[in-house]
């Protein structure tokens, strides 16, 4: 286990966005599979493997790289370590990157399904501040520890591992007619 640790980190080092964005897209992909197998109870055959591959690409060039862009930047304006940093980069992560970003991705994941713009703007208006509430009680935790115990470069894989379930949730969310 110990070299695949060492070949990661080395991997990680050398090729932070690549890597980063490839573990988004790994996770985001499995939190669809894990969608329709778990809560919509589809069998293999069944599984809408257009989705889950949809579900990767917006990891990988989306959710990957905006998660490690935006880390750095608040790494950057706000500082490293501390517990007010923390609590600074937690408050400026929920208030201006999570609204945000939950718009970008649920336009994002309604256009790769094909809907028009009519179907999102309902959608959003349905949806949006109920899945953000949502956002509210899970992440601003998670990223508080995830601020003041992770080290920057690991920030992003400790993200993308909580949000296999929060990936779940929002493929869900996103796939209910």
């Amino acid at each position: 286990m110990m070299p695949i640790i060492r070949a990661y980190q080395k991997l990680l080092t050398k090729y932070p966005l690549p890597v980063q964005a490839a573990q988004a897209g790994t996770l985001m992909a499995l939190g669809d599979h894990i969608a329709q197998k778990a809560v919509s109870k589809k069998n293999y055959n069944e599984l809408d493997w257009t989705r889950t591959s949809q579900f990767a690409t917006i990891g990988c060039l989306l959710t990957g790289p905006a998660t490690i862009i935006w880390y750095r930047i608040l790494n950057k304006y706000v500082g490293s370590k501390g517990g007010t940093v923390a609590l600074k980069k937690v408050t400026f992560d929920q208030i201006v990157f999570a609204p945000i970003f939950l718009i970008v991705l649920l336009s994002t994941i309604h256009t790769l399904q094909g809907k028009n713009l009519g179907e999102f703007k309902t959608k959003l208006k349905e949806e949006y501040y109920e899945i953000l509430q949502n956002n509210y009680k899970i992440w601003p935790f998670v990223q508080l520890a995830n601020f003041y115990f992770v080290p920057l470069h690991y920030q992003a894989l400790v993200v993308q591992m909580v949000a296999l379930l929060w990936n779940v949730y929002i493929t869900y969310r996103t796939n209910i007619h």
